[in-house]
C-alpha cells in the first residue's frame, strides 16, 4: 500500500535544517563520536562488537546534537558538552537495545537488530553496560545538577517502558495515558539533552527551563510523527517495516483516534487485531486499519498534534537572542515533523 499521509511537502527545507544544525556542531560531534568509540572499549570482545554495531547503524545523533547546540546557544566553553553529549547517546542507545528485546524487533534502522544477531541476553547486558558508561561520564563531569537531570531522565524512561506494557493491547487506552508514555519514553531524554546545555555554562534557571521545554515538546512531536510513519512509510524510508506497531498491538494515537471515532463494527475490528492480535497474514487487516485511519482523519490529526507541540517547542526559544544556532534549533522542529527517513 502506498503512503497514506503526505509528509513530503517541504522535505528539502527540513533536510536543509538538519544539515544546518549538523554543520554548526560538526567539530564537537566528531569529538562525541570519538568519545563513544573510546568509552565502548572493553576486554570483553562482544561488548564493543555489539555496541558498535548499533551505534554505527545509521542513527542521526539528533539527541547529542541537541546537547551540543543548546550548549552553543548558551555560550558554553571548553569540552564538557562533548562528554555529556556522548553520555546522552549512550543512554539512548541502551534504551534502543532494551526496546528491541521487549518488542521482539528484528529490524533497527533497516538492519537486523542486535537482539536478532546476538540474542536477547547479550543485548540486555550490553545495554546495561552502556548505561553504566553513561553514569561514569556523569560522575566524571562532577556536576550534581547534571547528574540529577540525566539520572532522573533515565528513571523516567524506564517508568515509561513499564507504563507502555500496561497499555499494550488495550484499546481503552486514552490520549492522556498515551501522551504520558511518549513523554516518558521519548520526550524526557530530549528535554534532558537540551536542558544540560544551559547547566554546563551556569546559565540562569529561566534559560535552563526554556531549553527543557523546547526539548520536551520537540520530543513529543518527534514521537507523534514516528507513530504516524508506522502506518505510512516504506521500509527503505523509515528503516523498519510498515505496521510494526500494528503487529505488536501497540496503542498509539492514530489507533486511539480511529477507535474512538469508529462504529461498533470498527471497534470490534480494533479489539480483534490489537487486543487478541488476531491478524490476517496477507496484510489485509493492516490495510483495513490504514483505511479506517484515513476515513476518520486520525493520521492527519496526529500530525496536527505534532505541529502543536512543535509550535510550543519554538515558543520556548523566544527568550534567547537571535543567532544562527537559535535559527537552526527552531528549524529542526520542522525537520522532526516533516522527516521521511
Amino acid at each position: 500500500m502506498s503512503n497514506v499521509v503526505n509528509l513530503s511537502s517541504d522535505r528539502s527545507r527540513s533536510s536543509s535544517a538538519f544539515e544546518d544544525l549538523h554543520r554548526l556542531v560538526a567539530a564537537d560531534l566528531a569529538a562525541v563520536d570519538q568519545t563513544i568509540i573510546d568509552r565502548m572499549a572493553s576486554p570483553v570482545p562482544l561488548i564493543p562488537q555489539l555496541a558498535g554495531y548499533l551505534v554505527s547503524s545509521g542513527g542521526k545523533r539528533l539527541r547529542p546534537m541537541l546537547t551540543l547546540a543548546a550548549a552553543q546557544l548558551c555560550a558554553a566553553e571548553g569540552d564538557r558538552q562533548v562528554r555529556l553529549a556522548a553520555c546522552v547517546e549512550f543512554i539512548h542507545t541502551a534504551t534502543l537495545l532494551h526496546d528491541d528485546v521487549v518488542d521482539e524487533s528484528d529490524l533497527r534502522r533497516g538492519k537486523a537488530s542486535a537482539n536478532a544477531v546476538w540474542g536477547n541476553q547479550a543485548s540486555v547486558l550490553v545495554g546495561d553496560f552502556l548505561l553504566s558508561r553513561a553514569f561514569q561520564l556523569m560522575v566524571a563531569d562532577g556536576s550534581l545538577r547534571i547528574l540529577e537531570i540525566l539520572s532522573h531522565a533515565s528513571a523516567v524512561i524506564a517508568e515509561g517502558e513499564v507504563l507502555q506494557l500496561t497499555t499494550a493491547n488495550d484499546t481503552e487506552t486514552d490520549e492522556a495515558a498515551y501522551l504520558q508514555v511518549i513523554e516518558s519514553k521519548t520526550a524526557r531524554l530530549f528535554a534532558a539533552a537540551c536542558q544540560i546545555g544551559a547547566v554546563i555554562p551556569g546559565r540562569p534557571m529561566a534559560e535552563e527551563k526554556a531549553l527543557e521545554q523546547f526539548g520536551l515538546n520537540l520530543g513529543i512531536a518527534f514521537q507523534l510523527i514516528d507513530d504516524v510513519l508506522d502506518y505510512s512509510a516504506k521500509q527503505e524510508k523509515l528503516g523498519k517495516t510498515v505496521g510494526d506497531d500494528f503487529h505488536e498491538g501497540k496503542i498509539t494515537l492514530p489507533v486511539i483516534l480511529a477507535y474512538r471515532r469508529g462504529t461498533d463494527e470498527e471497534r470490534t475490528f480494533w479489539r480483534r487485531v490489537m487486543e487478541d492480535l488476531d491478524q490476517a497474514e496477507d496484510g489485509a487487516d493492516l490495510a483495513h486499519a490504514q483505511a479506517l485511519m484515513i476515513r476518520h482523519g486520525s493520521l492527519d490529526d496526529t500530525v496536527k498534534r505534532a505541529r502543536h507541540y512543535g509550535d510550543r517547542a519554538r515558543d520556548a526559544l523566544a527568550i534567547f537572542p537571535e543567532s544562527a544556532v537559535k535559527t537552526a534549533l527552531s528549524e529542526i522542529v520542522e525537520f522532526c515533523i516533516e522527516r521521511a527517513y
